[in-house]
């Protein structure tokens, strides 16, 4: 299998190698140029300062940030469930639409979730590709609405689930059960954007 021949294989894998020289993100040395904003770290490691969006983008020009944070993951669980996702449902959308429309996707839902979890949280401690997951999750289920076939293959529950496990994040029950601190706001700029993009991709192909 050639890495150019399907897109999402490179993804999963410099997913899985930043995971492991930075520790599963526990190094901040190394997670430091791929967080959203830059961040300053002390000589032992610890974060010291974050810096501001502006100084960021608009004077250090730092614009892969928008992307990077997706590549940052704080736990095996964390990295396995999401190379899992984006293997299945980068496989179906590069087979079935394009690889294009996997770039794109994976570019757009990359910079509307991890600006919509800075813009809320004011914080750029986060990371993974869970954002992206829920956009590719959005746009499958804006393709599938209406298609006459099981376009893609994946079960209606699925994207109930979605749904269910996104309310569950923000009403904090998956705190209580003890999946950590969740990139609500990631999963939430993930779907719309996924969604928006599904849109844009039916009036597309409608016109074409």
């Amino acid at each position: 299998m050639k890495l150019t021949k399907n897109l999402y294989i490179p993804l999963i894998l410099l997913a899985v190698v930043i995971a492991v020289i930075s520790n599963l993100g526990s190094i901040s040395n190394v997670i430091k140029h791929l967080t959203f904003t830059e961040i300053n770290v002390s000589n032992s490691g610890y974060i010291i300062s974050m810096a501001s969006f502006n100084q960021t983008f608009f004077i250090d020009n730092q614009w892969w940030r928008l992307i990077s944070p997706i590549l940052i993951h704080f736990s095996f669980a964390h990295l396995a469930f999401n190379c899992l996702w984006i293997y299945v449902l980068g496989e179906k959308i590069e087979r079935i639409d394009s690889k294009s429309a996997f770039v794109f996707l994976v570019l757009i839902s990359s910079i509307c979730s991890n600006f919509l979890q800075y813009y809320w949280t004011n914080s750029s401690y986060f990371g993974g590709l869970s954002g992206v997951i829920y956009g590719l999750l959005g746009y499958c289920m804006i393709l599938e609405m209406e298609s006459e076939n099981d376009r893609y293959g994946l079960p209606p529950a699925l994207y109930i689930f979605m749904i269910v496990w996104l309310l569950l994040g923000f009403f904090e029950v998956l705190d209580m059960f003890g999946f950590g601190k969740v990139a609500n706001f990631a999963h939430l700029g993930g779907l719309v954007s996924g969604m928006m993009f599904g849109m844009m991709y039916k009036y597309y192909k409608k016109i074409s």
